[in-house]
């Protein structure tokens, strides 16, 4: 898989002098869940990445709960763990890939090559006998990192607003069943989906941190390939870049409204469906 490494390859490069390990573990709902993780144990050299404080940008009345980060400061806060336009980049959560996932697309998003997803996180790693610390590394900042966004891979609730009236773009709701048809709302004020949306659940492609195969990939977004374009989104922008890269394993290209449902909703004209009338 293109976007993948497996424990394997990491255990046998680990001590690849541009190598940099980022651990991304987090909770959408404790703050302090992915650092206390990384406290009592990390793979050997990784850099803690706080979803919070590094992957977010400043919460405001539009954005979504989860808006991206000011991507010169971003880019800033990548050089001081290290990270070059020559790096290698292994980026690991619990294996579910969602959070390892926001901070893949992220370095993606400001051009950075060469950036993959430890398959199974540190939990498979530790089942396989890796080696996990305590210990914090010592990294020296990086000279230079290149900002160049790739704007194709962002949408904004406009571009997504006109695609609800093209019958060739494909709007995808990675958030689950219960959420898309409003039967329940954990995080966000209003209950529903983006009107036109489809429905292909994130975890529905990751079962206990092992992705589906690639032919089950294909078969599950088959229908996908009927439209000029897909755009993905989930809550807000973290879990629907699962989606997101599984989709790019298997050639949609696909875009992402990084808002996401919760962005929709902060605008009081933007419609949304329910299981009432769909």
């Amino acid at each position: 898989m293109k976007n993948f490494v497996d424990y394997k390859w990491l255990m046998e490069n680990m001590d690849k002098d541009n190598l940099i390990i980022l651990d991304a573990r987090a909770g959408l709902k404790d703050p302090e869940k992915g650092l206390n993780a990384y406290k009592k144990g990390h793979i050997k050299g990784a850099q803690f990445v706080s979803l919070e404080e590094i992957m977010t940008g400043k919460v405001s009345t539009y954005g979504g709960r989860h808006p991206l980060p000011d991507l010169k400061e971003f880019t800033d806060h990548m050089m001081n763990l290290g990270v070059d336009d020559d790096s290698i980049v292994i980026i690991y959560d619990d294996g579910n890939i969602a959070m390892a996932g926001r901070l893949w697309w992220l370095l993606k998003y400001i051009g950075k090559e060469d950036v993959f997803i430890l398959e199974g996180g540190i939990s498979k790693w530790m089942d396989n006998n890796g080696e996990i610390t305590t210990k914090v590394p010592k990294i020296n900042r990086s000279n230079s990192l290149s900002l160049n966004i790739n704007k194709r891979m962002n949408v904004d609730m406009e571009y997504v607003k006109n695609a609800t009236n093209s019958s060739t773009i494909a709007i995808v709701d990675a958030r689950a069943y219960e959420r898309y048809i409003g039967e329940v709302e954990p995080l966000d004020k209003i209950a529903g989906h983006i009107p036109k949306a489809l429905n292909y659940p994130w975890m529905d492609l990751v079962k206990d941190g092992e992705i589906i195969s690639l032919e089950r990939l294909r078969d599950k977004f088959k229908s996908l390939n009927e439209y000029d374009e897909v755009i993905v989104h989930c809550g807000s922008g973290i879990t629907g870049t699962v989606n997101y890269i599984l989709m790019d394993e298997i050639g949609l290209s696909p875009r992402l409204y990084s808002g996401g449902y919760s962005d929709w909703i902060s605008y009081e004209d933007n419609p949304v469906v329910t299981k009432d009338i769909l």
